[in-house]
């Protein structure tokens, strides 16, 4: 989203989201961000970005996760502004942007059955996404460590950590 008009007054901040540079005017105007939200707000209200989701707001259920610079981070403890210069990746933006596959690890937890109302996936995906790319052979404690965040209230994480698990054997890539 680029700032339909230059204000002098209002300080910009720029984001890559999914390899896309955005600029915001900061402000409290119908076309800035203000300094007050979150990156979870950002994304989903500024830049439509709805897989990433706010459910406790509180940084304890893991919905919000996204990647910034490769790791991953509770998207709802973070202010907008605290992101400046950041890569930012979210569930939107794991798949391949020139043949529209979606990543591995998603086809994985479609082939495990690792999802059932589907709202806490994206968050849980980004976690082990951040995991396999800093450990492809990770083991399956390892898994269970890095989505001990995560909290589905649907299904049981079996399914989850298969699916992780079935991706990791792959080159977790």
């Amino acid at each position: 989203m680029t700032p339909t008009h230059e204000n002098p007054s209002h300080p910009t901040l720029t984001l890559t989201v999914n390899g896309k540079t955005h600029s915001f005017l900061l402000g409290e105007g119908s076309h800035e961000v203000p300094p007050s939200h979150t990156l979870a707000q950002t994304l989903r209200e500024r830049l439509g970005l709805t897989g990433t989701k706010i459910s406790c707001d509180h940084g304890a259920c893991g919905c919000c996760t996204v990647l910034m610079d490769g790791k991953a981070v509770l998207s709802c403890m973070l202010l907008t502004v605290e992101c400046e210069g950041k890569e930012i990746t979210t569930i939107e933006g794991l798949g391949n942007p020139v043949t529209g596959a979606i990543d591995p690890l998603q086809q994985s937890f479609i082939d495990h059955t690792a999802f059932q109302c589907g709202f806490c996936t994206p968050g849980i995906i980004m976690s082990a996404k951040a995991l396999l790319n800093e450990n492809p052979s990770s083991t399956r404690d390892e898994v269970k460590e890095a989505l001990s965040g995560n909290f589905c209230r649907c299904i049981t994480h079996y399914h989850v950590l298969d699916a992780v698990m079935a991706a990791a054997q792959k080159g977790g890539k």
